[in-house]
């Protein structure tokens, strides 16, 4: 099957966008509007990619979304890579504009911090290991349970954007002082390569601790929703025998091409 170029371009822009709005609020603004404005501009942000490109690819853009996604069963191994890719490539791109921009305001520190997560000394209140861990775990089971639950068709597909928008800003509220708030290995990955130093050595905690609390959630929204977690088996099971007959078809010269075969993706949203 080959790449569907439309879901991959969503995510690849609306990581960049993500991480360009999010954290160049922090590196830019922050001082003047503070962690409420902050928390604010990610939430805001996610509401408008959630209607912008949510009905084409799902908008995820946070990788840890799509390994929620990829174990609760709503998209395929290939596209779940496809995406990861995606997202950390635009996560990249965002945080070198953002660099780019950054390096043009006199005075304003780019190396050490850059608007990445951290601990210890490089936490507000100085919060441990461990914390930090624990912290990225409980607000991203948080963020991406509500993805799940909300973009379900069962949802009232018309407001999905709201509270996941909601739900990003409250973690950003909660997570802010304690570790800078991640729950996005993309988005710790793009600031990080640019800031160097300690931001790279404490970056494993950033992709370790939110995959975690995906996956969590994942597991758990199995068993809160087993009515929807059925439908999307079924639902997994016609379009994977759909794409076999397709397939098939193919290969006997019945048809030609039958579409994108990328379901999961478009739609969900």
């Amino acid at each position: 099957m080959d790449i569907d170029k439309r879901l991959v371009t969503c995510e690849f822009l609306g990581t960049l966008l993500l991480v360009f709005i999010g954290v160049g609020t922090a590196v830019l603004t922050g001082e003047y509007i503070g962690t409420l404005g902050i928390a604010l501009a990610f939430g805001l942000v996610m509401l408008a990619l959630a209607y912008a490109i949510g009905p084409i690819s799902g908008s995820h853009i946070n990788p840890a979304v799509t390994l929620g996604m990829l174990l609760a069963g709503r998209i395929g191994r290939r596209q779940a890579v496809e995406y990861w890719v995606a997202q950390f490539a635009g996560a990249i791109v965002g945080s070198a504009l953002l660099f780019l921009i950054a390096k043009q305001v006199p005075g304003l520190k780019t190396h050490g911090h850059f608007g990445t997560n951290g601990y210890g000394y490089r936490s507000a209140v100085g919060i441990n290991i461990f914390g930090a861990f624990v912290t990225e775990v409980i607000l991203t089971f948080l963020f991406v349970f509500v993805v799940l639950a909300v973009t379900h068709r069962v949802a009232v597909v018309g407001f999905d954007g709201l509270p996941i928008g909601m739900a990003l800003a409250v973690v950003h509220l909660v997570g802010i002082p304690l570790t800078g708030t991640s729950v996005n290995p993309a988005r710790s990955l793009g600031p990080a390569l640019f800031a160097g130093g300690p931001a790279l050595a404490q970056l494993w905690l950033f992709i370790v601790a939110p995959l975690v609390g995906g996956a969590i959630a994942a597991v758990v929204q199995q068993f809160s929703h087993p009515f929807m977690s059925a439908m999307w088996a079924a639902r997994s099971g016609a379009v994977e025998a759909e794409s076999a007959v397709r397939a098939e078809q193919t290969e006997d010269g019945e048809t030609g091409s039958g579409g994108t075969g990328t379901g999961e993706g478009e739609g969900d949203k």
